[in-house]
């Protein structure tokens, strides 16, 4: 399903979700209020409900190049694993961390039958941009010899939720605009692909009462991205990126939440891959809110969000 649909409501169970949310957080302050390591205790406290009866495979601590100092990482393994693919976690590029999304990467890697590597990069405000992206851009680069030590072989691809999709597309078109090897793949989820705060769906959810609000994501920018003259930059703002660039990004996976005030991003983002002629999938799924892939042990939707994104990736494989 795609499009904008104002009228959209939760599912049951989402409903149920965010009822539970209110009744046990309610009483807690905007994370994003707060001295940023308060925030992300807040954050990490948070996602830990979401991070139980973790999918059973084989990891590794590992430690990645970063741009100015190793970062640490994550490596997910399932079983008969071919290729893999990095991960880049959301979470308004300061909080969450390899632990938030744990339970993520190991559902991904599920789905997709390759390893997942979760990379822990810098977080603003104290690393601003481009400290979170150059850690990012660093550990792609690695990341076919860190395979390779692993016994790992296959495509690489690359991935993120929210803020950490805004990354992952933004290694690509750096990676493309330097001539360096670019992903053979992208699966992008719910991310934020523009400095625009206008738009539809921020309108009609970003007010609050779906979780993320607008005047989280512009403290969220405003923490990544506290000069307004690199906001317009593509490296901030894929969709600044020219039609040339965004056509000759490699296959990508979209999906939004359509309660989210960042699902007219992914619409505008798949508006222009259709004008330029190509056929990347985008699913939107309806009843849920922003960062419901984090929800899988509680969240049908979110489940079915993993499995139609690893069939995609291992169709593609197929075909490589």
């Amino acid at each position: 399903m795609t499009g904008f649909d104002p009228s959209d409501a939760p599912n049951p169970e989402m409903a149920a979700i965010m009822a539970r949310l209110a009744a046990e957080d309610g009483h807690l302050p905007d994370p994003t209020t707060l001295p940023p390591a308060e925030g992300r205790a807040q954050a990490e406290a948070g996602n830990h409900r979401w991070n139980r009866d973790l999918p059973p495979m084989e990891t590794a601590e590992l430690t990645l190049p970063g741009g100015i100092a190793p970062r640490p990482a994550r490596l997910f393994r399932p079983a008969s694993a071919r290729g893999a693919i990095l991960y880049i976690h959301g979470g308004g590029w300061a909080f969450c961390s390899l632990d938030t999304h744990d339970r993520s990467m190991r559902c991904l890697a599920e789905a997709t039958g390759m390893a997942v590597i979760g990379i822990d990069y810098r977080l603003a405000p104290e690393h601003p941009y481009p400290a979170g992206l150059d850690d990012s851009v660093v550990a792609w680069r690695a990341l076919p010899e860190v395979l390779a030590e692993h016994g790992l072989s296959g495509p690489i691809g690359i991935s993120g939720d929210s803020a950490g999709a805004n990354l992952a597309l933004a290694v690509m078109l750096q990676e493309q605009a330097a001539g360096q090897r670019s992903p053979d793949f992208g699966l992008l989820f719910y991310g934020v692909y523009a400095v625009d705060h206008d738009t539809d769906s921020h309108q009609r959810f970003g007010p609050g009462g779906y979780g993320l609000t607008t005047a989280k994501m512009i403290r969220y920018r405003d923490w990544y991205v506290p000069d307004p003259a690199s906001w317009a930059q593509p490296a901030v703002s894929p969709l600044a990126a020219p039609d040339a660039a965004l056509g000759a990004l490699p296959p990508l996976y979209l999906n939004a939440a359509g309660l989210d005030p960042l699902l007219s991003d992914t619409l505008a983002l798949g508006d222009r891959l259709r004008a330029l002629g190509r056929a990347d999938p985008v699913r939107v799924h309806r009843g849920v809110i922003h960062g419901f892939m984090q929800m899988t042990s509680a969240l049908a939707e979110a489940r079915t969000a993993f499995a139609e994104a690893g069939g995609w990736v291992r169709r593609f494989n197929q075909k490589a």
